[in-house]
């Protein structure tokens, strides 16, 4: 989907970039980078589908929170730890 074409369906929807984003738990600058392109399908498929519960009265936002992820803080994990495996040494022999 061109960008021009998910910001109409945006529009249906009541939504800014950045509230679309908070919505399904994305950073607002990693939706607006593809403003020169075409947005991933399952991005404009999301939007689609909230212009269209929108469009018909239904509470999109209920439905999405069932299942949007929560954002996780940022360096969260313990010190030597990397994705919450604790790092080891590699032995690389000659």
């Amino acid at each position: 989907m061109p960008y021009i074409d998910f910001l109409g369906e945006l529009e249906r929807a009541g939504l800014s970039v950045r509230g679309f984003a908070e919505l399904i738990g994305m950073n607002p600058n990693s939706i607006t980078n593809y403003a020169k392109g075409e947005l991933p399908q399952h991005i404009a498929l999301v939007a689609v589908l909230v212009a269209e519960m929108a469009a018909r009265g239904v509470d999109y936002r209920t439905a999405i929170a069932k299942v949007a992820p929560k954002k996780k803080p940022r360096g969260a994990t313990r010190r030597g730890h990397f994705g919450g495996d604790r790092q080891t040494s590699l032995d690389f022999r000659s």
